[in-house]
């Protein structure tokens, strides 16, 4: 648990960027479970709120497993595009550091979302609203999106000066990643879990535009209507 911690100090601190230059990751795999365990914390918390009840808690667990999933999925199916576009660059000798950041970021989301999850649960005793809880979570996790993308611009500071190419390449991929995350986050649904519904991992009709579908939900809310 400390050494878990002391992989979040390290993180939110930018400790892996020095003096301009960006120095190498101790270590992956701490990253990648710091990325993990504080994922899945969140998610523990976006399944709390249809409450404890025998039958309820398993979407608790469901949803612990899916918020690392979501981000890993999403980072899985956005690289492969990076990775040609920095080759046809030119870059590919900094592909290894790249992808270092990125995974970073990833891992400074989830410390931030479960910085969150208090606030979470404050909501989910406030308002019983489903469609409140999901548009609540979507803020939380924009909220730690953009402490992500200041962890991952500061960690490219140094690539961006050796080549102002890679601040195209950054806009990229923040464009792709955003693009497939919100797609991704909704095919994985429930998160939450619809208090009608037993607790699921995948619900049926995954294969909706969740573009379209986060639209209609955003107005019913905000116009109060059903």
């Amino acid at each position: 648990m400390a050494s878990l911690l002391t992989t979040a100090d390290r993180l939110l601190r930018g400790m892996d960027v020095r003096d301009g230059e960006a120095r190498p990751q101790r270590s992956w795999s701490a990253t990648l479970l710091c990325l993990c365990a504080f994922g899945m914390l969140y998610g523990a918390m976006m399944g709390t709120f249809t409450g404890m009840a025998p039958g309820r808690w398993m979407q608790m667990v469901y949803s612990a497993i899916k918020v690392p999933l979501l981000l890993l999925a999403t980072f899985a199916i956005s690289l492969p595009s990076f990775c040609v576009l920095t080759t046809l660059l030119g870059l590919r000798r900094d592909l290894g550091r790249a992808v270092g950041a990125i995974v970073s970021s990833q891992a400074v989301l989830t410390v931030v979302l479960a910085s969150l999850a208090p606030v979470t649960l404050l909501w989910y005793v406030s308002s019983p609203r489903y469609e409140g809880a999901i548009l609540f979570n979507a803020v939380m996790f924009g909220i730690a999106a953009m402490g992500a993308q200041r962890a991952l611009h500061r960690s490219y500071a140094p690539l961006i000066a050796s080549d102002r190419r890679h601040r195209s390449l950054l806009r990229v991929w923040l464009a792709t990643y955003a693009f497939v995350g919100v797609q991704m986050g909704w095919l994985l649904r429930p998160f939450i879990g619809a208090p009608q519904h037993p607790p699921s991992l995948i619900r049926e009709g995954a294969w909706d535009n969740a573009y379209e579908i986060v639209a209609r939900m955003a107005w019913r809310f905000l116009t109060g209507t059903e």
